[in-house]
């Protein structure tokens, strides 16, 4: 059980100094992404406002209700069109991306890499 607690602090360690490096502007606002062990999400955060513009979750019911997909990698894909797609739609074309403590690879890297596919800018 203490390698859970220990793995957890670690990554509140990196995200904490990641963090004081990066701030969302209203012009560049930041693009966050969370895995657990089941689902993703992604929100697009202005921090001078504090406020979430866009958000994206395989929490969603839509998302429950009607997609089946293969693995998490491939659910994590699809998470990162569609939150780029809602940016888009809400006119956010650049921003800055927050891995939020965690490796950029697998799931993470899924969501990043979708989100440039979709046409948003970092």
């Amino acid at each position: 059980m203490g390698s859970v607690n220990r793995r957890t602090e670690q990554r509140a360690r990196r995200k904490k100094r990641i963090r004081k490096k990066m701030v969302g502007s209203s012009t560049r606002p930041r693009l966050t992404v969370y895995r657990s062990a089941k689902h993703i999400y992604a929100q697009i955060i202005d921090d001078t406002q504090g406020a979430t513009l866009v958000s994206a979750s395989t929490m969603e019911k839509d998302v429950r209700e009607d997609q089946r997909f293969e693995n998490k990698q491939a659910a994590a894909k699809f998470i990162g069109k569609r939150i780029a797609q809602r940016a888009m739609d809400k006119g956010i074309k650049s921003v800055v991306f927050d891995r939020n403590g965690f490796k950029y690879h697998g799931r993470v890297k899924s969501v990043s890499d979708a989100a440039r596919e979709a046409g948003l800018d970092f």
